[in-house]
């Protein structure tokens, strides 16, 4: 495998690659790989399942549930 050195980055820079390793619990070199790989190589397009596995939990089915219609009067 190749090996890549980056020189002269910012401090705040390096300080925020810190900061987001940390939160996705890896090493900055780790993070680094990972943000050049979903820059740098091609996005395979996500499974029906994997979307809806990442959509938020939107509460409980109750808060969605419709007044049942029971229609309206009508003179013949």
């Amino acid at each position: 495998m190749a090996q890549l050195i980056v020189r002269n980055l910012e401090e705040k820079l390096v300080k925020r690659l810190r900061e987001r390793a940390a939160r996705s619990g890896r090493s900055a070199e780790e993070e680094h790989r990972e943000i050049l790989r979903g820059v740098l190589l091609p996005t395979r397009t996500k499974s029906f399942k994997d979307a809806l596995l990442e959509m938020p939990d939107a509460g409980d089915d109750a808060l969605f549930e419709r007044p049942r219609d029971l229609g309206r009067k009508v003179s013949l």
